[in-house]
């Protein structure tokens, strides 16, 4: 599925959070979203789940607006996750599972369930309850719940955030071996410039709720004659902070 977004803004009171934001996302490319906190990264994931409203601007999957249209079949092809996003604390990690995969009409939801936590080594605390569990082991069970239903679009709000250097490695590498063996169009906003590296096919740069600079990691860095892409990235915030 395609992502297009054209002349995204949101405000609040007199704030720009989000200002004119437009790119696309290809069907089964994965995006990367960088820029500093407060960058509105977080402000625009809400939007493009339809969770807050744009105060100007449209969202289309697949050509249709999201914001002027019957949702419910588009949002069962999406899902996101967020270790800023807690899961139902009193609830195990099984039954987080199974209620989210009811919620999406997951068929044969147990086959599912026994094989996303095998996938991320889920089953050794998969009948604790989600709020005994450690930040990194609740961040790979909002994973898991983000691909639940197997979705079409997937967005990723600082998915290894808190992960001990091996489990982040773990998480980045199911990650490419997934999206290499599934239909899915991912957008990931991450502090973390090797995981962008390595994941995504093009990279966004905002700063204060804008644009700064946009194209491939290759691109990027040739372009602005650095090194890696940390270096450019730090070049670009700095540039745009004088």
């Amino acid at each position: 599925m395609k992502i297009e977004i054209k002349n995204i803004s949101k405000k609040f009171n007199d704030t720009h959070a989000v200002k004119n934001l437009s790119f696309a996302i290809e069907e089964n490319k994965t995006l990367g979203l960088l820029g500093p906190n407060g960058c509105g990264k977080t402000t625009s994931i809400g939007m493009f789940l339809g969770l807050i409203k744009p105060t100007s601007g449209s969202i289309e999957i697949d050509g249709i607006d999201i914001n002027h249209a019957d949702r419910t079949e588009i949002l069962s092809c999406m899902n996101f996750a967020s270790p800023y996003v807690e899961l139902p604390k009193k609830l195990t990690v099984k039954q987080n599972l199974e209620i989210y995969g009811r919620l999406y009409g997951v068929k044969k939801l147990q086959d599912r369930i026994d094989e996303i936590a095998n996938d991320l080594n889920l089953n050794l605390f998969i009948d604790k309850k989600t709020g005994e569990l450690s930040s990194g082991q609740r961040n790979r069970v909002s994973l898991a719940k983000s691909l639940i239903n197997k979705p079409k679009i997937l967005f990723l709000d600082e998915p290894t955030a808190s992960l001990d250097p091996d489990i982040g490695d773990f998480v980045r590498n199911y990650l490419d071996y997934y999206k290499k063996n599934n239909e899915i169009t991912i957008l990931l906003a991450s502090h973390n410039m090797n995981e962008v590296e390595r994941l995504c096919d093009k990279i966004i740069m905002m700063k204060s709720g804008e644009i700064v600079d946009q194209g491939t990691c290759e691109e990027l860095i040739n372009k602005h004659g650095r090194k890696n892409l940390e270096e450019t990235f730090l070049k670009i915030v700095r540039e745009n902070n004088k």
